[in-house]
């Protein structure tokens, strides 16, 4: 019997989009309208002389082991050229996305505790990697007592958002790792993001945790008068091997039509291997189908992004 037959993963979720998220939480009619809203392509921005401005892009997901810091290291690099620099803000106290790009533990500092905790300039914090036009501001163990130590600061959701306005236009992109909670770290990336991208893995577990993070992300716009919308969903870790995998995909596609990324990326040994050689995957193995798959991802979240700034 299928996980079709069975009900599967979406045996709480209707076919009707967004139904299930609505009936479960008893959703008013204005939280439907907003959430309808946002399920969209990510927001134009402009700068002050009107021209299309830069894009803040926050990987978020409340749940641990989706690729969420693979994916941001390895889209950021895809992004990176000389002509269109990038920046990575590692905001994870575990600092993996820094050392993917092969920092040090002794050399994490300054890092983005420094800017967002003790109120550093944020261009002392960045640094260049390996990858030409990519810069990033690492992550580093104090992030872990954030909440704790910016308990009583007033505006403390908009620290990243600040620390980010005199050198936002330096960069054609802004890419943040999230650390996988819906703490106060996420909500930084959150206020001060354009739009955010939503890693998800063909796991039951993943799903219902998306249903979870979608409605929190939706208080969040309410309560913080956030304004970044769903650039889309990404498949990561999509192992086609296994027929619970083929029709979760089927399901997500189904579920979120075009909000969903078309560019998967596959389990490869070889995204596994780059870390530990402080490489993206993309100078690691660039013939690899990991670097393929960055190489679409990116491509696509650039139209996504034209595309917005011509509405």
């Amino acid at each position: 019997m299928t996980l079709k037959e069975t009900g599967g993963p979406f045996r709480i979720w209707p076919k009707r989009q967004c139904s299930q998220i609505w009936i479960r939480y008893r959703w008013s009619v204005a939280q439907k309208v907003a959430f309808r809203r946002n399920i969209r392509y990510g927001k134009k921005v402009r700068n002050k002389d009107g021209n299309n401005a830069f894009m803040i892009i926050a990987l978020v997901n409340n749940k641990g082991g989706v690729a969420k810091t693979t994916c941001a290291v390895n889209l950021s690099a895809a992004l990176a050229k000389p002509a269109r620099r990038v920046l990575l803000v590692d905001l994870d106290s575990q600092g993996s996305a820094s050392f993917s790009l092969g920092i040090t533990r002794a050399d994490l500092r300054p890092s983005a505790a420094d800017v967002l905790l003790d109120g550093m300039p944020i261009h002392k914090a960045i640094r260049h990697t390996a990858v030409e036009g990519l810069d990033v501001v690492t992550g580093s163990m104090e992030l872990a007592n954030a909440d704790l130590v910016l308990a009583d600061t007033r505006g403390r959701e908009n620290r990243l958002k600040d620390a980010l306005t005199p050198i936002r236009e330096n960069y054609g992109f802004i890419i943040v790792d999230c650390p996988p909670s819906l703490s106060l770290l996420p909500i930084n990336a959150l206020v001060a993001a354009d739009t955010f991208i939503v890693p998800v893995t063909p796991h039951y577990l993943a799903l219902e945790g998306l249903v979870n993070l979608l409605e929190a992300i939706e208080r969040m716009r309410q309560g913080f008068g956030m304004v970044a919308s769903l650039l889309g969903f990404v498949l990561t870790m999509v192992d086609y091997r296994t027929r619970a995998a083929t029709e979760i995909v089927e399901m997500i596609r189904s579920q979120y039509k075009t909000a969903v990324f078309r560019a998967e990326i596959r389990v490869n040994v070889r995204l596994t291997e780059a870390p530990s050689f402080g490489r993206t995957i993309l100078d690691y193995a660039s013939s690899s189908t990991g670097a393929e798959a960055y190489r679409s991802l990116a491509a696509e979240v650039l139209l996504r992004c034209r595309k917005e700034g011509k509405k």
